[in-house]
C-alpha cells in the first residue's frame, strides 16, 4: 500500500497493478485512488472497465494498445476476471500476459481480484512490469485504531469495552463498519461518547453473531429459542443452507478452540490459529465447554451428511436445519461438559 501511495503522490504510474485479497473495502479504496490519480480529471473516454468471468482477453489487449485521447494516460480496469486463479492457464490468457509487457507507457492496467495463484504466467508478468498488493483482513489492533479514527472525525469517543462489543456485533468487514459508524454518529447527535446502549439501539447484528446466539441456545437445550432465532434468519432471507454452513463453521471452530484450550495455549495464539478476534476467545472457550469434544466432532460429521441429503433431494433444507438444532440441543444436555 505504501508503494501505491508513493506512486499517486509522485504522479508516476507502473504499467500494471494487481490488487487482490479478502479485504474488499481497502481494495476498493486504493482502486479508486489509483483511478483518480491516473485519469487526473480527464473524461471517461480514456477509461475502460471489464468485469466478470467472460472477459475476452483480446478485447482488453485492443483497448490497452490504444493511445489515450487528449490525455497523458489511458486506464483499463479488469475486475473479478478469475484470470489469476489457475497457474496452468493457456491460450488467450497467456497471450495477454505477453501483450501486457508491450503495452504503451501511456496505458495503465488495474486488476482487482479475490484469489490469485502466484505461479501463474500473468501474475509473474504483472510482478515484472508493475506492482502487486495483497489486502488481507486488518488485525484487531489496527482495526480498533481505524474505527477510533472514524469516530474521532465525527467528534465521538468510545471505550475499549464498548469497542469490543461493537466489533462483536457488526463484524470486522471494514465497509460494513464504516456504515455502522455513520449510523452511530447520527444516532448520538449532541453526545460525544458512544455507549453499549447506542450499539444495541442502532447497529445491525451480523449473521455470525446471530449464529453464536443460536449456538448458545442449543448448548442450554433451549430448542424453542434456537428455533426462533433460526426462523428470524429465514425472515431476513438467509437461505437454510447458508445457515447450515455457518453452524458447521461454528462447530468446527469450537472443536479447534476446545482442543487448543485443553493444550494450554494462550488466548492470543488461539485467536491467531482459529482466525477469531482476540477479545472473542473467552466467549468461544466458554461456549466450547458446553459440548464434549465427541459431540463437536459428531456435529461436524452430521452437518456434512445433512448437506449431502439436502443436495440429493432426500431432505427439505429448512427441515434439515431444524432437525440438526433439535438433535444437538438434546446431545448437549446428555453429555458431561
Amino acid at each position: 500500500m505504501k508503494t501505491i501511495k508513493e506512486d499517486i503522490k509522485a504522479g508516476t504510474y507502473r504499467r500494471a497493478y494487481l490488487l487482490f485479497g479478502v479485504e474488499g473495502y481497502l481494495k476498493k479504496f486504493y482502486r479508486d485512488k489509483l483511478k483518480e490519480g491516473i485519469l487526473c480529471g480527464s473524461d471517461e473516454m480514456n477509461f475502460s472497465v471489464f468485469e466478470g468471468k467472460g472477459i475476452d482477453p483480446l478485447n482488453v489487449v485492443h483497448i490497452g494498445q490504444t493511445l489515450p485521447f487528449f490525455a497523458p494516460r489511458r486506464l483499463v480496469l479488469v475486475e473479478n476476471s478469475g484470470w489469476f486463479k489457475h497457474a496452468n492457464e493457456s491460450g488467450a490468457k497467456n497471450s495477454f500476459a505477453d501483450a501486457l509487457k508491450s503495452f504503451p507507457d501511456t496505458t495503465v492496467v488495474i486488476f482487482c481480484e479475490e484469489e490469485v495463484d502466484k505461479r501463474g504466467r500473468l501474475y509473474k508478468a504483472v510482478k515484472e512490469c508493475g506492482y502487486i498488493c495483497e489486502f488481507t483482513a486488518m488485525d484487531i489492533k489496527d482495526l480498533k485504531l481505524w474505527v477510533a479514527g472514524l469516530l474521532k472525525g465525527e467528534g465521538k469517543k468510545i471505550t475499549d469495552g464498548t469497542m469490543n462489543y461493537f466489533l462483536e456485533k457488526v463484524g470486522t468487514d471494514m465497509g460494513n463498519i464504516r456504515t455502522e459508524v455513520e449510523k452511530l454518529s447520527a444516532y448520538t447527535l449532541g453526545r460525544d461518547v458512544i455507549e453499549v446502549g447506542d450499539v444495541d439501539a442502532i447497529c445491525t447484528e451480523q449473521i455470525t453473531g446471530q449464529i453464536f446466539k443460536m449456538m448458545d441456545q442449543i448448548a442450554m437445550q433451549n430448542v424453542k429459542n434456537a428455533l426462533v432465532l433460526y426462523h428470524d434468519l429465514l425472515l431476513l432471507r438467509e437461505k437454510p443452507m447458508h445457515v447450515l454452513f455457518l453452524m458447521l463453521r461454528q462447530f468446527n471452530l469450537l472443536m479447534q478452540v476446545k482442543q487448543m484450550g485443553a493444550e494450554g495455549m494462550a488466548n492470543a495464539e488461539i485467536a491467531k490459529k482459529a482466525g477469531i478476534p482476540p477479545f472473542a476467545v473467552n466467549k468461544y472457550l466458554s461456549q466450547a465447554r458446553e459440548f464434549t469434544a465427541q459431540v463437536l466432532r459428531e456435529a461436524v460429521q452430521y452437518g456434512v451428511e445433512t448437506e449431502a441429503q439436502v443436495k440429493s433431494g432426500r431432505m427439505d433444507e429448512q427441515i434439515a436445519v431444524e432437525l440438526m438444532l433439535i438433535h444437538f440441543a438434546d446431545l448437549a444436555g446428555k453429555n458431561n461438559k
